[in-house]
């Protein structure tokens, strides 16, 4: 019954933010929907049991690309005002509510103790996406004929090089100035002498 509370709240959280990515018009809001929906993935492998994924998850996916998405919104419209008025105005009030309740639950369960990680009783739940389980999968080492041997060295690397290319690209972004039609053309001969 609680996991599928859980399935239902956290699958409202991915596709509101899903649809807060493609829907907003301002970048940072679509930035913070695709944060919320990374959030909501890394709760659904914490309930898969999959506690390394879900950190990475977090730290690598909520954390550092969404940073980087952010650097290179904010770099690429610098030059628009932004209208500074309050949209929402219960936005901060219901805000305050719910950290209120957060730390007041979070408070009484450390205090009264009773809370534990047990998911079910009876025989010990399979448990999948530990570290050891992914490190024989991306670098195990065995013989050719073993099809088990590093099946996700390929998937990993490429996810790495899609990263990669997506820093440079950030990067280039970042620095790059439309040219204005009465600039003329920049060259080797262009310098401050010529």
């Amino acid at each position: 019954m609680v996991e599928l509370v859980i399935f239902v709240l956290m699958g409202a959280v991915t596709l509101a933010g899903a649809i807060g990515v493609v829907r907003a018009r301002n970048p940072v809001y679509g930035a913070m929907g695709l944060m919320a929906t990374l959030f909501a993935l890394a709760v659904f492998y914490v309930v898969h049991l999959a506690h390394f994924v879900a950190v990475v998850q977090v730290i690598v996916y909520a954390g550092a690309v969404i940073t980087l998405f952010l650097f290179v919104i904010m770099f690429v419209g610098v030059d628009r005002a932004e209208d500074l008025r309050e949209k929402l105005a219960v936005q901060r009030p219901v805000a305050l509510i719910v950290l209120v309740g957060v730390v007041v639950l979070a408070g009484a369960l450390v205090v009264t103790g009773r809370f534990d990680w047990v998911i079910a009783s009876g025989d010990p739940p399979v448990v999948r996406g530990t570290i050891e389980e992914i490190g024989e999968n991306l670098i195990s080492v065995g013989p050719p004929s073993d099809r088990q041997a590093s099946r996700w060295l390929l998937p990993f690397e490429a996810t790495s090089l899609l990263l990669i290319v997506a820093a440079v690209g950030a990067i280039a972004l970042a620095f790059y100035r439309p040219r204005r039609k009465d600039e003329p053309p920049a060259g080797p001969d262009t310098g401050p002498g010529s």
